[in-house]
């Protein structure tokens, strides 16, 4: 299969703090990801530098074959779907839904004077459907719920149609029937047969999509493990990563744990 993310003894550091330590991973077209871990783990930098956004101190990492650092980052970014909280907290609260989700076909945040094409309007209109928020379109985006939030976020991230999607942590801050509405969503995403790769980092088994394929559990910036559902998401697994003993049940393709 076709590799679509590759890191090779990623580590990253700023001043004395490891935030990622010798990271080896390879993920390939038809699956979709989902990295778990504790507060400080080193989840979302390893989601900054999936999307293009961070560079490693050691190691090469490799996205759609193209290696950071060797490569435009700006014309590479497009590929690549991205939602997370710090880039939420850049978006000018005063943006329409539309304008949010049709501007990610340049890359950018905030409307200026880009020009689109009639296909470009279609999609955001079908994106914004999609996810059912397509009645807030007229609306300032600093006025939504968290919910509303992150679901524009989604469709944003999906205008590009990219070949990989990633997702820091989308059902944080979300009600049960908000979060319940996203796993439905993102179910919906990873079983389609076009489907991106997925790479979504959450901190709760709860919120892993039925669609999930693998998982990579961090602890203190290292692996503990990475692979296929069945092999990492273990009660054994678990409780060496979150420091605790844990048991977890899978029940109709969603996943519960708790401490023992």
């Amino acid at each position: 299969m076709t590799e679509v993310l590759g890191l090779d003894g990623v580590s990253l550091r700023r001043g004395e703090n490891v935030l990622l330590d010798d990271i080896t991973l390879s993920i390939s077209e038809g699956e979709h990801w989902v990295v778990l871990g504790p507060n400080g783990a080193g989840k979302t930098t390893l989601a900054e530098i999936a999307a293009g956004r961070m560079h490693p101190s050691a190691g090469t990492a490799t996205i759609l074959d193209e290696q950071l650092g060797r490569v435009d980052v700006f014309e590479l970014r497009p590929r690549i779907g991205y939602a997370s909280a710090a880039l939420a907290s850049r978006i000018p609260q005063g943006e329409t839904v539309f304008d949010l989700v049709i501007t990610s076909a340049h890359g950018v945040v905030g409307r200026w004077t880009e020009e689109y094409e009639g296909q470009d309007d279609e999609r955001a209109e079908a994106l914004l459907w999609a996810f059912g928020v397509s009645h807030l379109r007229d609306r300032r985006f600093g006025t939504l719920s968290e919910g509303e939030k992150k679901r524009v976020q989604i469709a944003r991230s999906l205008m590009t149609d990219p070949e990989i999607l990633i997702l820091d942590e989308p059902a944080a801050g979300l009600d049960l029937g908000g979060r319940e509405e996203l796993m439905r969503a993102l179910t919906e995403i990873m079983s389609s047969k076009t489907a991106p790769v997925v790479l979504m980092v959450t901190h709760h088994v709860e919120e892993i999509p039925a669609g999930a394929t693998h998982a990579l559990l961090l602890k203190a910036g290292r692996i503990v493990s990475a692979g296929p559902l069945e092999v990492s998401l273990t009660p054994e697994h678990l409780s060496e990563t979150f420091g605790l003993p844990v048991e977890v049940h899978r029940d109709g393709g969603r996943f519960h744990a708790r401490a023992v």
